[in-house]
């Protein structure tokens, strides 16, 4: 082999090498292109039977309100355009692609919902003013009773979120996937209440934990704009909520519809 045929393959081979690389780098870096996300929305929830157990032990008071009954307050009937955009039960989310390939997304996940309990007559058990009692209350703020998670029962979750494509138009202007989500995070609620007569502080906190799950219908127009309708089921449970003198342990499911708006890059 004489050295202008070594040295022209070489050169070739340098080329080929040089070529290849390049490719490999390219399609790396189309492998790597990301997604996010961004929505918001708004709900309405319907809320299992609960307790609510209070301990006041300066008080002597050590007592449950048993399968009592709770609402939401949506706010969104009272006309959107009439109120700021934060004072209805909203919902965002945030989340962005973490596997190409399996379609699974991290979300940031939060609701804001409102827990109100119901005027009703109350069934209330355990130890009040150091006496054990078993007696029924008439639960209404005439009778110097009212509870509220109102500015917020406020579920935040961090989710795995799993994307199956349904449909997907031949100009790729219209496309439909269905979403699955899951996740654990705290609740932060805002507790107000007023308990024979005596108000708490009114209070934002971290306050407890939750669980949820969602399952989620997206249609997106032009690859960017889309519009979601989740169903979405949920378990919080609440602890060492601050009120007068003592605190509050409470556990409710919750049921939410959901309608988004979002935006995805």
């Amino acid at each position: 082999m004489n050295k202008k045929y070594a040295a022209a393959l070489v050169f070739l081979t340098f080329l080929s090498l040089t070529y290849f690389s390049t490719e490999a780098q390219t399609k790396k870096k189309k492998e790597k292109k990301g997604e996010f996300y961004f929505s918001w929305g708004y709900n309405a929830e319907w809320y299992t039977h609960s307790n609510v157990h209070v301990t006041q032990a300066a008080l002597g008071n050590d007592y449950t309100f048993k399968n009592i009954s709770g609402r939401d307050h949506i706010g969104w009937d009272m006309g959107l355009l009439k109120i700021p955009l934060s004072i209805p039960q909203y919902n965002y989310r945030i989340g962005f692609l973490i596997n190409k390939k399996k379609n699974l997304f991290f979300e940031i996940n939060f609701d804001h919902t409102k827990f109100i309990m119901r005027d009703q007559d109350a069934h209330l058990t355990g130890k009040l003013n150091n006496r054990q009692v078993d007696t029924t209350i008439a639960f209404n703020e005439a009778n110097g009773f009212f509870y509220y998670l109102n500015n917020g029962a406020n579920f935040l979750l961090f989710n795995l979120v799993k994307r199956w494509p349904v449909y997907q138009s031949q100009n790729n202007k219209f496309k439909l996937d269905f979403l699955g989500k899951a996740g654990i995070g705290p609740v932060v609620p805002h507790v107000e209440n007023m308990l024979f007569g005596v108000k708490n502080d009114p209070h934002f906190q971290v306050g407890g934990w939750n669980i949820g799950a969602e399952g989620a219908l997206r249609a997106t127009f032009y690859k960017t704009v889309y519009l979601e309708f989740c169903n979405k089921i949920d378990y919080a449970r609440y602890s060492g909520l601050t009120i007068n003198q003592g605190t509050i342990k409470h556990a409710f499911g919750t049921y939410e519809l959901i309608l988004n708006l979002g935006f995805t890059f």
